[in-house]
């Protein structure tokens, strides 16, 4: 992204309300159609695969459901055919997931005269994303990363070079989310936990039998309880200033084996060395627009180790808005209004929660987390006032009411209590 407009952004009246298109089905696609609303009273469309229930009934998002949701180039001809539409403000164009911005990414040509598409270059994205430079760029700005190596499941593991400089226990989660979609078999999970070598054995045969060839990221393992995670949202107009910064400590992540690390739920907190560090490091690759970066913090030392980068604003955006901050009108004043914006920290108090409150009480042993946010408001992003259809309701307290028996089956309190035994918490 240049800091010059797209020619979207010419063609359409910039002072009236933007027109957006999302790409996917998931809380975070359905949390920026909420923001869009919250912002300027604009219903949204998105295209996806299928119609989840997240953003199913909806009263301020339409969805264009696509016959293979896996086929960029069927979503590109649709998002194609929904530029063709009236719209007196700009069109912009915000997928939200690691596949779907590669596939914008790909096609911008094609994509950015009908678009404003406030996303970084494909170099900038690389350079974030892919673990040599992620490294590099870590190195360069000060900040820690745990040792890891990259390795694909066709390598024998004997031969792959730094695997046995690293100590049990150890990370494992493979590289390419879209590849990894394609791959079915028992145990599937988000993020793997080795325990020992035979683990590791074990899941790069499965991989293999499960043709999952891509590269596998293993590191080693930062000890502590969810608590200790923190998410780092922010956005990078289009001169290279930070904007807007939110720092988010986790207060519970989601268990299943598909989701696991996803935010359960979180709260902001005020930790302006962090923010520094992430202004430092997307300084370094250049970057502009939203990227939220992934840190934990070692309960013992205090020490903040630098995870990862994703090159868009997450599942969790909403975190943002809970903490006092709506990051859509941030982008487009900037992108939309060519405005240069004061830089803000989002440091509200409420509490960002998917589960209900007695299950997260259960769960937060931290004492000093516990008191911190006690009284605070809690907010859901599917709770929207505005969208209140009796379908919508029921599915939006039902998946509420499910969170009881998702946690029961993936995660008991004996395990959290053996975590934080474990690390000293």
């Amino acid at each position: 992204m240049t800091a010059e407009p797209t020619p979207a952004s010419t063609a359409a009246d910039p002072s009236a309300p933007p027109t957006p298109v999302l790409m996917g089905a998931d809380i975070g696609v359905y949390s920026l159609a909420r923001s869009f609303h919250e912002g300027w009273g604009v219903r949204a469309t998105t295209v996806a695969g299928a119609a989840l229930g997240p953003v199913r009934d909806s009263a301020i998002l339409d969805v264009e459901v696509l016959e293979d949701g896996h086929d960029g180039e069927e979503a590109v001809d649709r998002l194609l055919a929904l530029a063709e539409r009236p719209s007196d403000g700009p069109r912009i164009l915000m997928p939200n997931s690691d596949w779907h911005v590669g596939v914008v990414i790909a096609h911008r040509a094609v994509l950015e005269p009908h678009f404003v598409i406030p996303y970084a270059s494909a170099a900038a994205v690389a350079e974030v994303s892919e673990k040599a430079s992620f490294d590099r760029l870590c190195t360069e700005a000060g900040v820690r990363t745990p040792r890891t190596v990259v390795a694909s499941a066709e390598d024998a593991l004997d031969a792959v070079e730094g695997l046995d400089e690293l100590s049990y226990p150890l990370i494992a989660k493979p590289s390419s989310t879209a590849e990894y979609h394609q791959a079915e078999f028992v145990g599937k999970k988000k993020v793997f936990v080795l325990d020992r070598p035979d683990d590791l054995a074990g899941l790069w045969s499965t991989l293999r039998e499960a043709g999952y060839l891509a590269p596998v990221v293993i590191q080693e393992f930062v000890p502590g309880d969810d608590t200790c995670s923190r998410v780092v949202t922010v956005y990078v107009d289009t001169h290279g200033e930070m904007t807007m910064a939110c720092v988010s400590q986790v207060l519970l992540e989601e268990h299943a084996p598909t989701a696991l690390g996803n935010v359960a739920a979180a709260t902001a907190v005020d930790e302006p060395a962090l923010v520094e560090s992430v202004r430092a490091l997307l300084a370094r690759a250049d970057y502009r627009g939203f990227a939220t970066v992934d840190v934990k913090v070692h309960p013992g030392t205090g020490e903040a180790f630098f995870l990862e980068i994703n090159p868009r604003i997450g599942r969790n955006n909403y975190m943002v808005n809970v903490a006092g901050v709506n990051p859509l009108e941030v982008m487009v004043a900037d992108v939309v209004r060519g405005e240069r914006l004061e830089p803000v920290v989002a440091t509200g108090k409420d509490v960002y929660s998917l589960v209900p409150g007695a299950l997260l009480r259960r769960y937060l042993l931290e004492p000093s987390v516990r008191r911190r946010i006690g009284g605070s408001p809690r907010r859901n992003p599917l709770f929207y006032g505005a969208d209140r259809g009796a379908r919508r309701v029921y599915y939006v307290l039902a998946a509420y009411a499910n969170q009881w028996r998702k946690f029961a089956r993936d995660f008991s309190v004996d395990a959290l209590r053996a975590t934080r035994e474990a690390a000293g918490q």
